[in-house]
């Protein structure tokens, strides 16, 4: 109710003027922002979710269901509106008009999923907007993107990080987010202590086929390969043994001189909802569909992500649509976007594009094409006689 209660005139009739309305005022672009965001996931996961604004009415009515093209249309008009407003910087943890725009491009690069009209041209634009006009530069160590002490580096002024979810072991405590990612992840033979935590609780691990995204599974090739192996298969024939699959070590509660975060039980790791690794993918994939831009400097994004990591360059030939899957795969796992991505790329559901376990059978399978967005969650189907069930479910 937030941003019907901060609209202009109800800040009026309140008698606040000045520097407090206009503080107010900013608040509430920020809250629309995040509001926007929400819906991108809601768009991106069920496709027609329950939808509501501050024009509708309090109390007991039922939201109303929208379908994903006209949700998509509500999230960028009220993005755009926003880029202008928002300032240019921010306090740490706060959206700023880059915020904006990297959303912008992000829901341009799936337009063609959610609408069936492709808008890489867009994509590109806003990705450049934000790459050239930022401020923003890659942090020099892939490895320490996900540390306890992220913020400090990562996150401050003219770093990687865009806009982030801040997690403090004392004052944020959950056990969701990157409590969760560090947790889960810590198992078997592994000592919990080398990773900032108290104890692990032996769940989430790497399929082969996240493994063989790199040349090796050490970094030795590429710094971006955090993996456990030792005691580990890295063929996963149990599902319910942690043991089998590598765990991945990409998040970790130690600070970037090696002493534990603040509490051994929560995370004090800030997670990155944007940063400017995603906005050079972003760009050499846009430029690959014939979004516009310079091939060239698409290919110098690629290296760049790549000799930070100290990979191998790649040359014009490599660069290719394929490679940049990959190579979000290899710079961006385990940030939320690997089945977005597949879905853009007509690879998840797909029997031509299989991984251990798609499917429920080890060796993979191709599956229904419905299974590309989520079911809407059977609790608001059941109390809310608006909404219709995604098809399939």
């Amino acid at each position: 109710d937030f941003i019907r209660q901060s609209a202009d005139d109800k800040v009026a009739s309140r008698g606040i003027t000045g520097a407090d309305a206009d503080a107010i005022k900013g608040y509430r672009n920020e809250a629309k922002f995040l509001r926007a965001y929400q819906y991108w996931v809601a768009m991106d996961l069920f496709a027609n979710p329950p939808f509501v604004t501050e024009n509708d009415a309090l109390g007991a009515a039922l939201p109303k269901q929208i379908k994903r093209a006209d949700l998509f249309a509500y999230v960028e008009t009220e993005l755009k509106a926003l880029e202008s407003v928002l300032p240019a910087t921010n306090e740490y943890g706060r959206a700023n008009k880059y915020a904006v725009k990297a959303l912008l491009a992000r829901l341009y690069l799936n337009a063609g999923v959610y609408t069936g009209t492709n808008r890489y041209a867009d994509a590109l634009t806003y990705a450049k907007d934000v790459i050239t006009n930022g401020g923003y530069n890659l942090w020099g160590d892939y490895t320490q993107l996900m540390l306890a002490d992220n913020n400090t580096y990562a996150g401050a002024t003219g770093s990687e990080f865009i806009f982030t979810i801040n997690y403090d072991g004392l004052k944020t405590q959950g056990y969701g987010g990157t409590t969760f990612l560090t947790h889960a992840s810590v198992g078997g033979s592994m000592s919990a202590a080398a990773y900032g935590l108290g104890g692990g609780w032996g769940g989430t691990r790497g399929t082969k086929a996240l493994v063989d995204l790199f040349p090796d599974a050490n970094g030795t090739g590429d710094k971006r390969a955090q993996f456990y192996t030792p005691g580990q298969n890295k063929d996963i024939a149990d599902q319910t043994k942690f043991t089998e699959g590598y765990a991945v070590t990409k998040y970790r509660n130690v600070k970037k001189d090696g002493s534990n975060g603040q509490s051994l039980d929560f995370s004090d790791i800030d997670f990155p909802v944007f940063r400017l690794a995603e906005m050079y993918l972003i760009y050499a994939e846009a430029n690959l569909n014939s979004g516009g831009g310079d091939a060239t400097v698409a290919l110098g994004y690629i290296n760049a992500l790549r000799t930070r990591a100290g990979a191998s360059t790649i040359n014009s030939a490599q660069f290719t649509k394929d490679f940049i899957l990959a190579e979000r795969g290899r710079e961006l796992y385990w940030e939320g976007f690997r089945r977005t991505d597949l879905v853009r790329y007509k690879r998840f559901v797909e029997s031509s594009y299989v991984w251990p376990w798609k499917g429920g059978v080890i060796g993979g399978r191709g599956v229904e094409s419905f299974r590309t967005i989520y079911p809407i969650p059977a609790s608001d189907v059941s109390a809310n006689t608006n909404l219709v069930q995604n098809t399939g479910y």
